[in-house]
């Protein structure tokens, strides 16, 4: 088995993803560790970077040479506004441009984020150091700690997908959430899947289509709120939506006497064959009949599939494994250190495996985290078994808070639905340890080079403290009101494409 116990130290280093995560995890390996790693690249398989941020042409808008290409669209959604604030999204040294609608509309629009991410990535792609058009295949782990063999396949400059394998040092996957939508278990769900009248999030583009139609929602968070805000202005009234409990205050929605929240839902019957209309049973007993369309926004989870490692429990055995399987619970990239780095052989590394308030500046000081332990600068646990304790406590924490919001809510007579826990109390989902987290982070960072313990304007990192969130918290209310002021003005949020 590739084990390591001792510190990795690689020389070659491959980024997986040019999301937001992957161009920050990019810049920190080549800043930090400038003096160590001697190759430092990030492959994108899409034909530009900013990951959930770069909204696809429309298939009528792609050149023809473009149009036999796979693709893999991005969950954005024309009309799509942030609900985290330029400084929240700068990443070191990086200053968000503040967004030109200030002061009603602080938020910036999917295309001022892509273009923020695309400045930031043009000196890597003009350097070479980002090759788009590189889908990854696999990744697998070699024996005798040989670093790691990744499959490519070379959709740029008219390759048309020729393979090629790679050998890296060390691998960072800073993808897995987006490709990986969550799907309700609920009876009768998969019929509708089927015949198409059942979409995710995932798909959504607009209200096209859904003119005159009477459709559920399922869901109240972000990308739920804004479906069915939406439709609103073009299905049948009410638009409904399901939902377990009161949206958490980070996912304001104004009210809307076209969209009626009702019960979870129990079941799903096809009630006429002929036209696909269906009927749905709440758990509280209503039956709404002769709807049209069901849209699911119940999130997204980390897989990963495509990465091969050697077997933990089998010593003998050299052929990889996958290190993602579905018998894994609670559901979560597993054995990471820190949520970074694999703790069998920590030249296997993630970033953005957690689901963050602000991604952008906590995958940008875990970035940077790993690029110092990697140079040697940050000490971690020296035994496969030390760097899973990590794992072991996060996984306590976890469960005894669920148990604790499951217990305070069946003490309260609610429905046993609404005491499952929350999605927010998830492995994945940092929610309240956010701070703690990205705390601890920069404290070894700022350690290691004191430099970046600088102020923000001076190119060091922020602090992640209780003023911190309170300040973050603030969004709350001001998404609010920038959302009202839009519907007051008759602004539509966008993409401005």
């Amino acid at each position: 088995m590739g084990s390591i116990n001792n510190p990795a130290r690689p020389k070659r280093v491959l980024v997986i993803g040019g999301g937001p995560t992957g161009l920050a995890t990019l810049s920190n390996l080549l800043d930090l560790g400038k003096d160590v790693f001697e190759r430092v690249e990030l492959v994108e398989r899409r034909d530009d970077v900013g990951g959930v941020w770069y909204l696809d042409p429309k298939p009528s808008e792609l050149p023809p040479e473009q149009k036999s290409k796979p693709r893999w669209p991005s969950p954005s959604y024309p009309g799509l506004v942030g609900n985290v604030l330029p400084e929240f999204l700068s990443f070191r040294n990086a200053a968000f441009p503040e967004p030109p609608e200030t002061p009603h509309q602080p938020f910036p629009t999917l295309k001022e984020t892509h273009e923020y991410l695309r400045k930031f990535a043009e000196p890597y792609i003009r350097n070479g150091n980002i090759r788009l058009g590189h889908e990854v295949i696999s990744v697998e782990e070699l024996p005798d700690e040989a670093g790691w063999r990744v499959k490519l396949r070379d959709w740029s400059n008219g390759w048309n997908g020729e393979q090629r394998d790679e050998i890296w040092d060390a691998v960072v996957i800073a993808v897995g959430w987006y490709d990986n939508p969550v799907w309700p278990g609920t009876e009768g769900l998969d019929v509708l899947r089927e015949k198409g009248v059942a979409t995710h999030a995932k798909w959504w583009r607009g209200p096209e289509g859904c003119e005159g139609k009477r459709v559920l929602v399922i869901g109240n968070a972000n990308s739920s709120n804004d479906v069915a805000a939406h439709l609103a202005a073009v299905a049948q009234a009410p638009v409904y939506r399901s939902i377990r409990r009161a949206a958490f205050p980070g996912f304001p929605s104004l009210p809307d006497e076209r969209i009626e929240d009702v019960a979870p839902v129990r079941k799903y019957y096809i009630s006429t064959p002929s036209n696909n209309k269906f009927d749905v049973e709440l758990e509280n007993g209503t039956l709404i009949k002769d709807l049209d369309r069901v849209i699911v926004g119940t999130g997204y989870r980390p897989f990963p599939a495509f990465i091969h490692v050697l077997s933990s429990t089998d010593t003998t055995k050299l052929t990889p494994v996958p290190l993602m399987s579905e018998e894994i619970k609670p559901h979560r990239i597993p054995s990471l250190h820190r949520h970074i780095l694999y703790a069998p052989n920590p030249t296997l590394a993630f970033t953005g495996s957690t689901m963050a308030y602000t991604p952008f500046t906590v995958n940008d000081v875990a970035s940077a985290w790993l690029a110092l332990a990697w140079t040697g600068e940050i000490p971690y646990p020296s035994t496969i078994d030390g760097r899973l304790y990590f794992e072991s406590e996060r996984l306590k924490a976890i469960d005894d808070g669920r148990k604790e919001w499951a217990e305070n809510l069946e003490k309260e007579g609610l429905h046993e639905n609404r005491a499952v826990p929350s999605s927010l109390m998830q492995y994945s989902v940092l929610a309240a340890a956010e701070e703690d987290y990205a705390g601890g982070l920069r404290e070894e960072v700022v350690k290691a080079r004191p430099e970046l313990g600088k102020s923000v304007e001076d190119g060091g990192y922020p602090l992640w403290n209780d003023e911190r969130r309170v300040w973050r918290e603030r969004t709350y209310p001001l998404k609010f009101a920038a959302l009202k002021w839009a519907r007051e003005n008759h602004v539509k949020g966008g993409t401005e494409i």
